[in-house]
């Protein structure tokens, strides 16, 4: 949508944000009023079970998007990207290099979410090296370690030998934009094992078998470091600037992961007036939540804290001078999706034109009459980690779990597994909570964006599971106001208080403390799923290594 500007002497930003499916941009004023968006979708590839690929080529043309349109070039003062923390391929002539079996060259993305290295992350998990202190004691397949070693040790030919450059995914973008290859320590410290102010770590390198990394001052992976904001190189190049359709020199800033833009577009909004427990509190009494496809939970700190099964302390990961700690699940809005659309009675959905989840709530809302609808989950429970727990049990091999099924199939069951599957995820973050809590942190306010931030029932389930009250941005699109106060920041037009004056509070949601004793009974539910499920683990495997040693047996006696 593009609407017309009022103020001819306004200046502008532009924030890009790159998501797992698709590519948004928008042209942002100083206030932080969103003043035209534009989106494109991006294709994703699974060459094979838990494998997700892009092309970092259709990225970039994805972002070539015409959001300023509406203005002259010449107020457009900076520009700041935001993506995802998948892993970009390229040859010593920034060309991509295929990461799937097929060798298609267009194929050099490896995605965030692509789970293939599950077996290189538990090793490296296991030499128990001093870096992963700073990723919650435990190394996930969806970081940057992993992929590369399983990209050395699975297409060595087609792939490792001809890679000159590994990016993170926001890195290539303004990499893409100024040819600077400086990286962001946003991407560098949350997915790298990078530790300013020290670097990088060779022995962790060379230890997990990639000492190839270490040739030329890690030319490889990045040797020039910057927090995020930064202006980079001279701005926009003259290719970058035509494609963008914005000035050469244009101010473009330091990128960050999509999360910690989404974090930045809400974390800092000035919430006097709002009667919230963290007015007048420092940042470090708030978390932001940026649910989408998944969930990250960004809390930060003045002194770095240690919490196990999350990632961080990270320094300058999103707020320059300031520790982050990001918990997360690994899926949540696709959970969602994957529990509505593969139940049998999504058929009998009515096309009515509502929004299938509007449908669902309201259709929850007529089914508990005068009670509160949270109540009707009281006897079906959901273990959400279908892809992995991400935080704060880090632990890539967990399933989901579902306990409560009638034989029905209605549109009242599905209603209510949907119900259920929104409780689970925010019973999940009060787990992660509790952890950071035990470690240090004192987190009084919730601030969600995100797409899941839009459904009305997810915000209050949220704010009921954790006694928590929620706040909503004022500009729907907080990830691309995120992405827009790099370029402030690189303009110089601001520092960190673009944060402030760019964000602003929409609207608050606070819990319901009535259900306080519901939630708490929910949570011991919550909390046995995961013990019981580690218990037929054992069991399970216990009757295995009986069962071979039983085999082994009859076959010594029948060689006999």
């Amino acid at each position: 949508c593009f609407l017309q500007t009022e103020n001819d002497n306004e200046v502008y930003y532009v924030g890009v944000d790159v998501g797992s499916a698709g590519v948004r941009a928008a042209l942002v004023t100083r206030a932080g009023l969103v003043v035209s968006t534009a989106e494109e979708t991006i294709s994703i590839w699974e060459p094979q079970s838990d494998h997700y690929v892009q092309s970092s080529t259709e990225i970039w043309e994805k972002c070539c998007t015409r959001v300023t349109q509406s203005v002259e070039k010449s107020r457009v003062r900076g520009i700041g990207f935001d993506a995802t923390c998948s892993l970009v391929v390229l040859d010593q002539s920034f060309q991509p290099v295929p990461v799937c079996q097929d060798g298609d060259k267009q194929r050099n993305v490896v995605m965030w979410m692509d789970h293939r290295a599950e077996e290189q992350a538990a090793r490296i998990t296991n030499t128990g090296h001093g870096v992963l202190s700073r990723v919650g004691g435990v190394m996930s397949p969806e970081m940057q370690p992993p992929k590369l070693l399983w990209l050395k040790e699975n297409l060595r030919e087609s792939c490792w030998n001809k890679a000159a450059h590994f990016f993170d995914l926001p890195d290539f973008l303004s990499w893409k934009a100024t040819g600077s290859l400086t990286r962001s320590l946003c991407t560098l410290v949350c997915k790298w094992t990078y530790c300013p102010p020290d670097g990088w770590d060779a022995g962790f390198w060379t230890n997990i078998g990639l000492e190839e990394l270490l040739e030329n001052n890690f030319s490889k992976i990045g040797s020039a470091t910057c927090s995020p904001g930064s202006p980079l190189g001279d701005g926009l190049t003259q290719d970058a600037a035509a494609e963008l359709n914005l000035e050469p020199g244009t101010a473009v800033g330091a990128s960050l992961i999509d999360a910690h833009a989404g974090g930045l577009g809400v974390i800092g909004a000035d919430v006097k007036g709002f009667q919230l427990p963290c007015e007048d509190q420092p940042l470090t009494s708030r978390m932001a939540m940026i649910c989408g496809t998944s969930t990250c939970h960004m809390a930060i700190s003045k002194q770095p804290l240690f919490v196990p099964g999350v990632w961080g302390p990270c320094l300058s990961a999103m707020v320059p001078g300031m520790w982050l700690n990001e918990g997360g699940q690994s899926a949540t809005g696709r959970l969602i999706d994957h529990m509505v659309k593969g139940h049998a009675a999504y058929t009998q959905f009515p096309l009515t034109g509502e929004n299938i989840f509007s449908y669902l709530n309201n259709h929850l809302s007529s089914m508990a009459t005068s009670n509160s609808v949270d109540l009707l989950g009281s006897s079906l429970h959901v273990w959400p980690d279908f892809h992995g727990n991400r935080s704060p049990l880090a632990d890539p091999t967990l399933k989901g779990m579902v306990i409560g099924l009638p034989l029905s199939q209605t549109l009242d069951d599905l209603a209510l597994l949907y119900l259920a599957t929104i409780q689970s995820l925010a019973l999940g973050t009060l787990q992660i909570l509790e952890a950071m809590k035990e470690a240090g942190h004192d987190i009084r306010t919730l601030f969600l964006c995100g797409g899941l931030s839009k459904n009305a029932l997810f915000v209050q389930i949220n704010a009921n599971a954790t006694g928590l009250p929620v706040v909503l941005p004022d500009q729907t699109e907080a990830v691309l106001i995120g992405a827009a106060v790099l370029g402030a920041c690189a303009s110089q037009d601001y520092s960190t208080e673009a944060m402030e004056r760019m964000a602003k509070v929409g609207k608050v949601v606070q819990p319901d403390f009535k259900l306080q004793s519901f939630y708490e009974r929910k949570y011991k539910v919550f909390l046995r799923l995961f013990a019981h499920q580690r218990e037929y683990q054992a069991l399970m495997n216990q009757r295995r290594h009986g069962w071979w040693e039983a085999a082994e047996l009859e076959l010594t006696l029948s060689v006999s």
